[in-house]
């Protein structure tokens, strides 16, 4: 299980997608129970904070989602949407496997 993980969503749309994908992923991280989790006698946490700019739109994928990184992989997703959130949470946090559909090049 990897944990311990920083996910940053960009909120410089003016659809507002980025402030719904940050909430989808805090509540995928409560549904998955990743959010916080004691292995081997520490506490690992995953944490979403929103920003107002990732400087992607040039490199981003064409489309009304969100670009998120993750650190401390620095792992670029692009038109990330809300209902993506449980592959990222799932698959990246919980597996440590990169979601493909959404990597940006």
């Amino acid at each position: 299980m990897k944990l311990d993980h920083h996910l940053f969503v960009c909120t410089n749309q003016k659809s507002g997608v980025g402030d719904d994908v940050a909430h989808a992923l805090k509540k995928e991280l409560k549904k998955q129970h990743l959010k916080s989790v004691v292995a081997d006698g520490e506490k690992y946490k995953n944490r979403v904070q929103t920003c107002n700019c990732l400087d992607l739109c040039k490199h981003c994928k064409k489309g009304s989602g969100a670009a998120v990184v993750v650190y401390p992989e620095g792992i670029f997703y692009g038109d990330v949407k809300p209902g993506d959130a449980a592959d990222i949470v799932h698959d990246h946090l919980g597996e440590g496997q990169v979601v493909k559909r959404l990597l940006l090049d």
